[in-house]
This record gives structure tokens, sequence and C-alpha cells, in this order.
């Protein structure tokens, strides 16, 4: 099994830096795990709906750049399904039953995504109504990641 985080905008905060690295080290365990970063496109002060778009459009097109075919795509968004962490584990392992070797988990720029991410995706993930930077979701994503393995393997997750 292959996982590819794919983010817009390049992680700069240490604390945050520091504790994805610990889960990707826990993950690399159960599967290869990849962390992708596209350039997050300058959004104009004061931008108009129209100029949203255009940023929402140019972000995808450089996620879509990250995404094969036969990838299996988990786009993480505010309007998506709720689940808790055993139904995401199930999730992720019928993916796996199915065949499905490479999942991508998409997060998002500051503006959200734009319709080419939403009709590519195959699962829409919402982790909760409330907005979370999407730096933070990096590091939520990834200790649900992990959660997800100890759970699907009956272990226990350390405290």
């Amino acid at each position: 099994m292959k996982i590819k985080i794919i983010c817009v905008g390049k992680l700069k905060e240490k604390y945050l830096v520091n504790g994805i690295k610990e889960y990707i080290k826990r993950i690399s365990g159960y599967a290869d795990i990849e962390v992708i970063e596209v350039a997050d496109e300058r959004i104009p002060e004061k931008a108009s709906l129209a100029e949203e778009v255009i940023v929402k459009v140019k972000e995808g097109r450089k996620i879509l750049d990250k995404i094969k075919q036969d990838d299996y795509v988990i786009l993480l968004d505010v309007h998506g399904n709720a689940i808790d962490s055993v139904e995401f584990s199930k999730h992720i392992e019928k993916c796996m039953i199915d065949g499905k070797s490479t999942i991508d988990f998409v997060i998002g720029g500051s503006l959200g995504h734009g319709e080419d991410i939403l009709e590519r995706a195959n699962f829409r993930l919402s982790f909760s109504n409330m907005t979370f930077p999407h730096q933070l979701m990096r590091l939520i994503l990834t200790e649900q990641i992990y959660r997800a393995f100890k759970i699907m393997r009956n272990e226990t997750y350390h405290k």
C-alpha cells in the first residue's frame, strides 16, 4: 500500500513538521507514505469570487498532476462525509482489499477545492464541521492514518 498526502502550500511551523515526521515514521511500518507539497497561488487582497475560482483552478491543476489515473482519492472537505476513526480504518482497509495500491489524501489551500478536484475525488472526508488551518490538518490526518492502521491490526494505540 502506498499513501500520498498531497497538499497545497509549504509547511513552515517546526512543531507541525516534527509531529508529522513522527507519524510518518510510525506509518512507514505499515505502508509507504509520501507527502507532496504543491505551491499555493497568491490570493489578491479583497479577491473577487471570480479571482478565488481562478486560484482554486490553478491549485487544483497542480494537485491533479500528482494523481495517477488508478489512484484512490480521498479529499479532505468540510462538506464531506463525517466518519469516526473505526469507520476510517475500515474505509482504508476496504481500499486495500479492493486492490487499490495507492490512496491519495488531498488537502486543499486556504480557499478550499475547485470543481476539478471535487469531481476527481472517490471519497470526500470531513474531520469536523469546524474549519482548521490546512497546515494543522496535515498533522491530524497523519495521526488518523496511523490510528487507522493500529485499529486494522488490532494493535494497542499507545497513549
